[in-house]
């Protein structure tokens, strides 16, 4: 019989300090280092090194609590789950705010995350928002094994789905700039939850954008959206903010598109790489297809300031998808109704042209306002096509320097 491969792991544990020193200071703190061996098939064994360094407590801690030579997963081991709470983390530049329920992390906008104009794409941001709420369950000592799920929601069988999800865009970061995010939970309805982000620039302490989205459970067997279990509620609830990013007294809703919309695309796949952890399309993959149906002119001189999605049901890596895309040219929206362009003069303060007045269309000529356009992803059927995602996206003019310069 061949000797399975050996290998050999080297990895930095991280030991809670008492109650009386826990200052979090980097000084202070005492670190693991533990290496084991085994093969990849097995559980291995542990030896502990001691060593100091910065770091709160994790998973791996509380193995190192045990007596020398306890039996540990590889997995565990390498993702380091924490069991506990945790404050600090180094490694991914986090900490906890808002009265120890909110979560902060420090970033640098990477050369990889920003477009031609050297600012992150809209994609970059989506990304950092999963991240970091990803990084805050982390953070909680609750995250399971699961995309972001905590030890009760896999005991039941349930995965989190996003149902709604708002982003405002006032500026957007700079290839290089070391910007922070905030993230935060709270209640939404009966069996809903809030996930809600800020980003501002930490040298200068302006906002950049705000987010807000709204998230419910699903069966990931049956895939049937779940009601909250006691358990899973005596988990998150003690993390609720009352606090919001984006207040919305009534959201506007979203009209649906049909097959006479301006701009289609059809014949998207998915690729494997589209799918996420839950074998569904990722979320920012959604935004990718609706953008790809802006005409060049308007990308070539404006920037997307907000986006609304409403998710309608989730993407598999088998479903032909359509995208569609309307612009609002043909009347000035207000309030969600369309009024009519003989009667409106004044657009948020801004006088409209004359071209604009007289039925010329909006996109040709509107230089001050913004531009709107109502989009509809659909997965293509035999019989008829079904809903994935309704969005709207808001425009405006790219700005002629950079922002915040004297």
């Amino acid at each position: 019989m061949a000797a399975a491969a050996v290998f050999s792991y080297r990895i930095f544990c991280p030991i809670r300090c008492s109650a009386a020193s826990n200052n979090h200071d980097p000084n202070k703190q005492k670190l693991n280092n533990i290496s084991y061996s085994g093969n990849s098939t097995r559980s291995t064994k542990v030896d502990l090194h001691s060593q100091t360094t910065g770091v709160a407590s994790t998973f791996v801690a509380s193995v190192a609590a045990e007596k020398e030579g306890c039996r540990i997963n590889e997995v565990q081991i390498r993702q380091n789950i924490p069991t506990k709470k945790q404050f600090v983390d180094p490694y991914r530049h986090g900490l906890i705010i808002e009265g120890g329920v909110g979560y902060r992390q420090t970033v640098v906008v990477r050369s990889y995350e920003v477009g031609p104009d050297k600012t992150a794409t809209l994609e970059s941001i989506l990304n950092l928002f999963q991240e970091t709420a990803l990084n805050h369950v982390w953070m909680s000592g609750l995250l399971s094994n699961g995309f972001g799920a905590t030890h009760g929601m896999m005991r039941n069988n349930l995965i989190w789905v996003v149902s709604r999800m708002q982003v405002e865009i006032d500026h957007y970061p700079i290839w290089g700039e070391v910007v922070e995010i905030d993230t935060w939970v709270g209640a939404s309805g009966k069996n809903g939850m809030r996930r809600d982000w800020l980003i501002r620039s930490q040298a200068t302490g302006h906002i950049f954008a705000r987010a807000t989205s709204t998230w419910v459970m699903m069966n990931q067997q049956t895939r049937r959206l779940s009601k909250i279990p006691a358990e899973v509620r005596a988990e998150i609830s003690p993390w609720f903010i009352d606090k919001q990013a984006i207040i919305e007294d009534v959201p506007e809703k979203i009209s649906k598109l049909d097959d006479t919309a301006k701009y289609v695309n059809s014949d998207l796949k998915p690729k494997r790489s589209d799918l996420d952890m839950n074998h569904h399309v990722n979320n920012v993959k959604y935004v990718r297809w609706m953008l790809e149906t802006i005409p060049d002119r308007i990308l070539e001189s404006n920037q997307l300031s907000g986006i609304t999605l409403e998710y309608r049901r989730e993407c598999g890596g088998s479903d032909v998808v359509q995208s569609l895309c309307q612009p609002d040219e043909d009347g000035i929206l207000k309030d969600g109704v369309k009024q009519d362009t003989a009667s409106i003069r004044l657009l948020n303060g801004f006088s409209l042209a004359s071209e604009i007045v007289d039925g010329g269309g909006l996109i040709a000529s509107f230089e001050k306002g913004p531009l709107r356009f109502t989009h509809l992803l659909q997965a293509k059927g035999v019989t008829q096509n079904e809903e994935i995602v309704r969005g709207r996206t808001t425009w405006k003019k790219k700005p002629s320097s950079m922002p915040f310069s004297s």
